[in-house]
């Protein structure tokens, strides 16, 4: 199902800069603000619509003049596509595109409502200030800025509100990469969210990572098989044995180090960073544990991704004590680095043994972006116009993002949501944390950045 909203007309062809004004200031927070107060919780049940934000970022979209297509592939699970069109019409386009839904979040553990969007001493308290309706609010007020100041890029711009990123995605960027690809044609780079955000690596010392790759994705249904039974009876074939035994081998396995070239770019550069004395990554004598433990709080951008993983996360088994089932299930939260999924499978075949099975719950793939493209210096150079004193390195996420749907269409993607953030500020304890918020301050640099580079993108 498709509705369309349909602006006014173009809006000039202009070149221009300077169009990040006052009023871009203040409705980049109060976009975040409102979205926040949209509760779009993607519980993975299905019962999430994320329409009414759809519906609000739509119409801003078609004040600005864009013609704008509302999608679902759910009733009330709707996704948002526009266009806005180059100055060349013969450049690749750009997909800039940010998820409506969050996960998840308790009141009662909030100091504020985490719906309702407060703005308090500076901050923009509330579920999605990071991740990512901070993004999807400061995508919206450049373009508006640029349709007030008669802006055009000089490549297309196609701009994607998904729903669904926080589960599945099969009624967000699934849906729409494989049903409705011809929105997206000449898209070959996309930007999203988790980069270009400050990471305090010590006094003195700010971390501006950009995402030049994710880890894939597999979470794994596991099934012990057995013979069901009296519980007062020996059973040597007990299929709760059997799996706890596997998901104990599991949680316990020592993944090898794999280096992928974004972790080795990264290790070099915070080496560097740190008058490190140490081989480079390359080297067969590299003790990459050893690097990790003196680069102090930054190894925390790098630890995660130096492995695969597979950590147990979910039990179900049996309905009465004294009766051994037939059958157990467990789930593992597996991640597999790019060029890992082999590794990865062959390792579970192992150590889930002869009776207990397993099969993906949910797959996605690795993603693995180049770090030194012309594409990541203009992102870097971006970060550094307005953030001269840091200092920009290529990471890989440990998890993942609607790129890895995307990239079906062949579009290669980086995470860029710009935010300046003080010391002190754990950017990644907030990504699905208690007392989510985001300083306005921050939200303003994120407007200015993006602005940069997507004009000369």
């Amino acid at each position: 199902m498709a509705d369309r909203y349909a602006g006014p007309g173009p809006t000039g062809d202009a070149s221009g800069s300077g169009a990040i004004d006052e009023t871009a200031l203040a409705e980049v927070v109060e976009f975040t603000s409102d979205l926040i107060r949209i509760d779009t919780t993607n519980r993975g049940g299905g019962d999430c619509r994320e329409r009414p934000a759809a519906e609000y970022v739509a119409e801003r979209l078609a004040a600005t003049g864009l013609d704008v297509t509302m999608l679902e592939r759910t009733e009330g699970r709707t996704n948002v596509v526009a266009r806005l069109a180059g100055t060349d019409p013969s450049a690749d386009a750009l997909l800039v595109h940010g998820h409506l839904d969050v996960v998840p979040a308790e009141p009662a553990d909030w100091s504020v409502h985490p719906f309702s969007g407060e703005v308090r001493d500076g901050v923009v308290w509330g579920r999605g200030a990071v991740d990512m309706k901070n993004m999807d609010a400061m995508v919206l007020s450049v373009v508006r800025a640029w349709a007030r100041a008669g802006v055009r890029p000089r490549r297309d711009i196609v701009i994607a509100y998904t729903a669904d990123e926080e589960a599945s995605a099969e009624d967000g960027s699934g849906f729409l990469a494989a049903e409705h690809a011809d929105l997206f044609e000449g898209c070959t780079e996309g930007i999203s969210e988790s980069g270009a955000y400050t990471f305090h690596a010590g006094p003195g010392m700010e971390i501006y990572p950009v995402a030049a790759g994710e880890r894939g994705t597999g979470w794994l249904r596991l099934t012990g098989r057995g013979t069901a039974g009296h519980g007062s009876k020996v059973n040597r074939n007990n299929a709760v044995s059997h799996l706890a035994r596997a998901v104990a081998r599991i949680g316990e396995h020592e993944w090898p180090v794999r280096l992928t070239p974004t972790v080795r770019a990264c290790l070099r550069e915070l080496a560097a960073l740190h008058d490190l004395d140490t081989p480079d990554p390359d080297d067969p004598d590299y003790d990459v544990d050893a690097v990790l433990n003196k680069l102090g709080p930054a190894a925390a951008l790098v630890e995660a991704t130096v492995r695969n993983s597979a950590n147990p996360t979910m039990l179900d088994a049996g309905y009465k004590v004294n009766v051994i089932p037939g059958s157990a299930t467990a789930y593992i939260d597996g991640r597999f680095l790019p060029g890992g999924e082999d590794e990865f499978r062959a390792t579970l075949d192992a150590l889930t043994g002869p009776y207990v099975d397993w099969e993906f719950h949910h797959r996605e793939v690795a993603l693995q972006a180049p770090a030194d493209s012309p594409t990541y210096r203009q992102l870097a150079e971006a970060v550094r116009k307005f953030a001269p004193e840091g200092h920009v390195v290529p990471y890989c996420m440990s998890g993942g993002t609607d790129a890895k749907q995307f990239s079906r269409l062949g579009i290669t993607g980086y995470g860029f949501s710009p935010l300046k953030l003080p010391a002190g500020f754990d950017y990644q304890a907030l990504f699905h944390g208690v007392d989510e918020r985001v300083p306005v301050e921050a939200l303003h640099f994120g407007v200015r950045v993006l602005d940069h580079y997507l004009r000369g993108a």
